[in-house]
């Protein structure tokens, strides 16, 4: 089965914002300060918006064939809006049906595509099945939490325990590998407000590789792969960054080879 390792970035849904709180007259950069705040009010600290009030600007993907080939990229381009965006990912799943790995996916990502999708009227009907329509999905789908039709990492390595749930980048690092690179999650609202949409979906690209990485760990340690297999894994990895062509990839692939730990994996 093909693997579709995902991730996306979001801004707050101003127009959204706009409505909730009678906010028409001000500029989106204003609004999304009051979402804040009254979030801030709400929560007694926490700055971090409902699900529901995120637009999705980018979703990078880095997708792996049934012959292990793979490959990295954004989908769209930088004018897509959010409607093309979220289409482009449940079509992928409906052509492909992957195996859709993520790191924190199910307490994030994928809440907020499927809040985007009702907002859009996307037809998802691949991801939502539960084996009405195929029976291949009753005991196995994207939606049921113990299922393996999404492989969500934080979960899985955490026990599905929250208090055990770590950061991507501090696991990425842990491993050798580089971690957040060029900016954080907090970062893509400024870089938005530039318009640099570029910066955000080279970023996204970044997470997206340090997910899929850890997954090939986590295949290897799971008894999925071999060591054999997890090597070649990442030989394909490396050398589809060196034959990128793209700067941030290139320096990924760099920042990879200087942090990489000297390792003998028991056969």
């Amino acid at each position: 089965m093909s693997i579709l390792a995902f991730d996306i970035e979001t801004v707050p849904d101003t127009e959204l914002g706009k409505r909730l709180h009678d906010l028409d007259d001000l500029a989106d950069e204003e609004v999304a300060k009051a979402m804040v705040t009254k979030q801030v009010q709400k929560t007694g600290g926490s700055d971090f918006l409902p699900l529901h009030q995120h637009r999705v600007v980018a979703i990078s993907v880095l997708y792996r064939k049934a012959d292990k080939s793979v490959r990295l990229w954004s989908l769209g381009s930088e004018d897509s809006g959010e409607q093309e965006l979220i289409r482009r990912f449940f079509d992928g799943i409906e052509k492909m049906s992957p195996v859709l790995v993520s790191w924190n996916g199910s307490g994030f990502d994928l809440p907020v595509l499927q809040y985007r999708s009702l907002r859009h009227g996307i037809n998802a009907s691949q991801y939502w099945e539960r084996g009405e329509r195929d029976n291949r999905f009753r005991y196995n789908n994207y939606l049921s939490r113990y299922h393996w039709r999404h492989v969500d990492l934080m979960d899985i390595l955490s026990g599905y325990n929250l208090r055990a749930a770590a950061p991507l980048e501090q696991v990425a690092m842990m491993i050798g590998l580089p971690g957040k690179m060029g900016m954080n999650g907090k970062g893509v609202w400024d870089k938005y407000l530039e318009g640099d949409i570029r910066s955000i979906r080279n970023y996204c690209e970044t997470d997206v590789l340090n997910t899929y990485l850890i997954f090939l760990r986590w295949e290897l340690v799971s008894g999925g792969i071999s060591p054999q297999d997890y090597e070649s894994g990442c030989e394909a990895v490396r050398a589809m960054l060196s034959g990128s062509g793209q700067d941030h990839l290139l320096e990924f692939l760099e920042a990879w080879k200087a942090h990489a730990l000297e390792e003998s994996f028991p056969s």
